[in-house]
């Protein structure tokens, strides 16, 4: 599932449309970790994918993927 939510990351970081909604309300810890996951995550993407390829690229996002999901549930979100 890691490797497929990281697809999504080929795209440029955006908050729009229905994001931009669930956003609304939502502490600015929240927002800004979620922010600077997306930044960072795209950046390893376009990064890996000039040396080694979409493929490779998207393992490697999926595992960094993982480690702000392990981050999230021990309370480590420090940006």
């Amino acid at each position: 599932m890691l490797v497929e939510a990281a697809w999504a990351y080929r795209y440029s970081p955006a908050v729009r449309g229905k994001l931009r909604g669930r956003l609304q309300g939502q502490p600015p810890e929240v927002v800004a970790c979620s922010w600077a996951a997306q930044c960072r995550l795209h950046a390893t993407y376009r990064n890996i994918t000039a040396r080694k390829g979409a493929h490779t690229a998207v393992v490697a996002v999926a595992r960094e993927l993982s480690g702000f999901v392990w981050g999230l549930m021990t309370g480590n979100t420090e940006v």
